[in-house]
């Protein structure tokens, strides 16, 4: 049975819309005072309960707390989030239409949430990971996760019996509807002051009220009596809307095992012949992702140069410097062993699983190599890193000033580092970090890194990762060269800040620049003196990236720009 709705009723909903909006305007105004670099997630407090459930679980695990503590409050936040959904459902409701009840909408909603946050639970840590070590693969596995099962979820807490219905269409579409403004809202926000950011929340706030509206209209039109679907006749009570939401679970993990084992490989990069075949020769080379302008009062001859390359995250030692090498033949191009060198000073050979070292142990073994190859070459070493390796870098420095370095390049490089932490070890367990050591448990078993994954690393980019960041991005620029080649997915990952004239962006995934043959060029380039600069697409595109992503990572508590 469907009822009839009149139609252009939603401006008669002022309650609903003040809600909304003047809710979204509240949490960007207390943000304003104590996180302004959260804005941005602000609007999502009054979004669909799916989503909603998604902007309140990420606030949970931000609390480092004790179990007892995490319990109680999210217990408090269950009951809160279930009535304001009850409260936004009723003022959303058809007038014409009697509303359900509040004690079944209020007991509806709680099921939705809960049942949210136990499937969500897995994307919030793995964008609690991302924060900590902000990288944007977790971020792309994180997202499929949350869509997928927002989907799956998006009539829960609103049409009778949800849990046995599949979505309808229409509610899937407004939900997608909403994550695309959202989205967008998050990117604006995370540019404006505060009175036009407090405006554009309650614009989103407004969208918000009427999604709700889109979806209270069909629920209204499904009667309490109608049939459900054919297969729920067949199987009465099968869940079938959690089943479809796990299996979204299930999905991503299958898929993440397949890109481990090689059956599914992504492009990372389209090489750029003539690009490189123009920095060889000493001009300048125009692609799509940089240009290399050759300065002669500045450039160095590659002859004698030294040159430590620092991989990244389950690399092996010691060919992954051979692509370099090829591009500076004169230059003494040699890679860091994350095991150490032997008793000839040569460093030794690895596989990919050596390389979870805590960041202090990572610097100083960095910084010992370094000056070794600075003994034997008397020439300054400069420093190529990706990934983990740019971790590394950081401590390096901050641990060992005065090295004997002469230019950096970061690849891929890990970007403030630490913007959530946790405290470790047997005293001071919590339920992110117990989420997250689960998360990195399951990790390393899925790829070819082994159980343990990258424990030892999380736990020291957690207590250490921030401090040597800072002191690395204070004094970027004053004593040394720098370039930082940044991969456009990481964008997704990286802090709402303008981006320092020294990082170029090229269109790639994070890791496997130090093979890309479009950015070699690049690297030998600035290594000999010239200098290097990004197209303006490119870093306005990842500028866009980074302010949508914002709505969808852990809340960013800090509000200054590293440099």
């Amino acid at each position: 049975m469907r009822v009839r709705l009149p139609a252009g009723g939603f401006l008669r909903h002022r309650g609903l819309i003040l809600a909304a909006a003047g809710g979204a305007v509240a949490e960007a105004g207390l943000l304003t005072l104590i996180a302004p670099a959260a804005r941005p997630v602000a609007p999502q407090v009054t979004a669909l309960p799916v989503l909603a459930a998604y902007h309140d679980l990420r606030w949970l695990f931000a609390d480092s707390g004790s179990w007892l503590g995490f319990a109680g409050v999210t217990l408090t936040v269950l009951l809160v989030r279930a009535a304001v959904d009850t409260a936004l459902l009723r003022l959303a409701w058809p007038r014409e239409l009697r509303a359900p009840g509040l004690g079944r909408a209020f007991w509806s909603c709680i099921a939705l949430t809960g049942l949210a946050w136990v499937l969500l639970s897995p994307a919030v840590t793995l964008a609690f990971g991302a924060a900590v070590l902000p990288f944007s693969w977790p971020f792309l596995a994180a997202l499929p996760i949350m869509l997928g099962i927002a989907a799956a979820l998006s009539h829960g807490g609103v049409i009778v019996a949800w849990w046995r219905r599949l979505p309808p269409l229409r509610s899937v579409l407004w939900l997608l509807g909403s994550f695309l403004v959202l989205s967008a809202s998050a990117a604006v926000i995370a540019h404006l002051g505060t009175a036009a950011a407090l405006g554009v929340a309650a614009i989103t706030g407004m969208v918000n009220a009427r999604v709700w509206y889109g979806l209270a209209g069909i629920a209204a039109r499904v009667h309490p009596r109608s049939p459900v679907s054919v297969p729920a006749k067949v199987l009465f009570g099968l869940p079938f809307a959690p089943i479809v939401a796990f299996m979204t679970l299930a999905l991503v993990v299958g898929v993440a095992r397949m890109m481990f084992t090689g059956a599914i490989q992504l492009p990372i990069s389209a090489p750029s012949p003539v690009a490189a075949a123009n920095t060889l020769s000493g001009g300048t080379a125009h692609s799509g992702t940089a240009a290399v302008t050759a300065t002669p009062a500045t450039a160095t001859a590659a002859a004698g140069a030294a040159v430590l390359v620092v991989s990244g995250w389950g690399s092996s030692c010691c060919d992954a410097a051979n692509g370099l090498r090829a591009k500076m033949p004169g230059a003494d191009v040699r890679q860091f062993s994350y095991v150490g060198l032997d008793a000839r000073d040569f460093p030794v050979r690895h596989g990919p699983s050596a390389d979870d070292l805590p960041l202090p142990v990572l610097g100083d073994r960095i910084a010992a190599q370094l000056e070794v190859l600075h003994n034997q070459t008397h020439r300054p070493v400069d420093v190529v890193a990706e990934s983990e390796g740019t971790l590394g870098v950081y401590a390096m420095l901050s641990r060992h000033p005065g090295l004997p370095i002469g230019s950096v390049v970061l690849l891929s490089p890990i970007v403030d580092p630490g913007r959530v932490s946790y405290p470790s070890g047997p005293d001071a367990a919590s339920v992110s970090e117990e989420a997250l050591n689960e998360l990195n448990h399951l990790a390393g078993e899925i790829s070819p890194y082994g159980p343990s994954g990258a424990q030892h690393l999380l736990n020291s980019v957690s207590e250490f990762g921030a401090r040597y960041f800072e002191t690395v991005a204070d004094q970027s620029g004053k004593s040394l060269r720098w370039l930082a080649v940044v991969p456009l997915a990481d964008a997704l990952t990286l802090p709402v800040c303008s981006l320092p004239p020294d990082v170029v962006v090229v269109p790639a995934f994070h890791g496997g620049l130090l093979g890309d043959g479009s950015v070699l060029p690049m690297v030998s380039a600035f290594l000999e003196g010239q200098q290097v600069s990004g197209t303006p697409d490119m870093r306005e595109a990842a500028e866009v990236i980074t302010g949508a992503a914002a709505a969808w990572q852990m809340p960013d508590t800090l509000s200054a720009c590293p440099g």
